[in-house]
């Protein structure tokens, strides 16, 4: 088989961090990449070379090509982070015999994007996914499903009967909002919109509750007395956020995992830190791949495939688009999205 030695892609324009702190919201891609068939490298040993079926989009991913994330943009390389795909080739023993596999994966800093026909990765950081598992969960298998996985626990060992979480109506927190549900730990969701509040009850949620309501301050007052939420679980980090964590019980933890609005918030009640044990603290999955035992990791990856197979969960895919369509329609497609966003070559 001859492999390809290009690959069409979605390829950054700029280089390192933008020193803007905007949130991952997009009005154009035009500002941040450009279509563009690059190169492809040779294969490192322990690197596999691999045919793209679909790309997940994620907030972290707009972080990536503002120049605002955790580590700077690399101009020339194609962008996105997660994905499934067929391995077509790979260099040294165990990234052979992945040759042939249906896998989703991670980019690592040595390989390149997801949005584009081919990406190249560590065999390492690919998850060989069940037969029975659709690409519009593989493509999206990693980030949100590990990220929920991990992050549950910290709910469950806070010994909490329930749990609050923001930007509720994200594909993330309804994977927790599930889990919520299936070991009858309450969710207490926080979303904007009135139309996200039925579906987000239908998959489990105990109470929802929309932060532009007039009464919202009153109403989650209310059900923090009753139900003693221990875990905030924020991917907003405003000043909502702030306001729900103040009126949270003693010792509950507000736990940061994203920054969608760029406006710091302001905390006015310090003493709650010393006299009420509150605490704050900050989630990246990465640092957990890198804390957490390997089997552990193998053992919570098989119950993630399990739960999407048997339809316990599902990515809710709302847009699916074309690569080559990509930089005219994609922006449009995530401002008017409920549910998640894929690519496909």
């Amino acid at each position: 088989m001859d492999l390809p030695k290009e690959t069409f892609a979605l390829v950054q324009k700029h280089d390192g961090f933008s020193g803007k702190a905007e949130g991952p919201h997009i009005e154009s891609l035009d500002l941040y990449l450009e279509a563009a068939t690059i190169p492809l490298k040779e294969l490192a040993d322990g690197q596999v070379l691999i045919k793209m079926a679909m790309a997940s989009i994620n907030p972290s991913d707009l972080h990536y090509i503002k120049g605002e994330y955790g580590h700077p943009r690399v101009k020339g390389a194609a962008a996105g982070f997660e994905g499934v795909g067929e391995v077509i080739a790979g260099s040294g023993g165990y990234a052979q015999s992945l040759v042939g596999k249906r896998v989703a994966f991670t980019v690592d800093p040595a390989g390149s994007g997801t949005w584009a026909e081919y990406a190249i990765t560590s065999a390492a950081v690919c998850i060989p996914v069940r037969d029975d598992m659709r690409n519009e969960d593989a493509a999206a298998h990693v980030v949100n499903p590990l990220t929920a996985m991990a992050m549950f626990d910290i709910v469950r060992k806070a010994e909490s009967g329930s749990f609050i979480m923001t930007a509720a109506n994200s594909q993330l927190c309804k994977l927790m909002t599930a889990l919520g549900r299936d070991n009858d730990i309450a969710p207490i969701a926080i979303v904007r919109k009135d139309e996200q509040i039925a579906h987000l009850k239908e998959l489990g949620a105990k109470h929802v509750l929309n932060s532009t309501d007039g009464d919202f301050k009153e109403t989650l007052k209310a059900i923090v007395k009753k139900e003693k939420p221990r875990v905030m679980l924020d991917a907003v980090a405003n000043q909502v956020s702030a306001d729900v964590f103040a009126v949270m019980p003693n010792r509950a933890l507000w736990v940061v995992y994203g920054k969608l609005d760029p406006e710091p918030p302001q905390f006015r009640e310090m003493g709650q830190f010393v006299f009420m044990e509150k605490r704050i603290e900050g989630f990246w999955l990465t640092r957990w791949f890198m804390s957490t035992p390997l089997e552990e990791q193998i053992k919570i990856i098989g119950e993630v495939q399990a739960r999407f197979v048997s339809g316990q969960w599902e990515t809710e895919v709302t847009n699916t688009i074309r690569l080559g369509d990509a930089m005219s329609d994609l922006a449009d497609a995530l401002r008017n999205s409920d549910g998640k966003v894929m690519l496909v070559p």
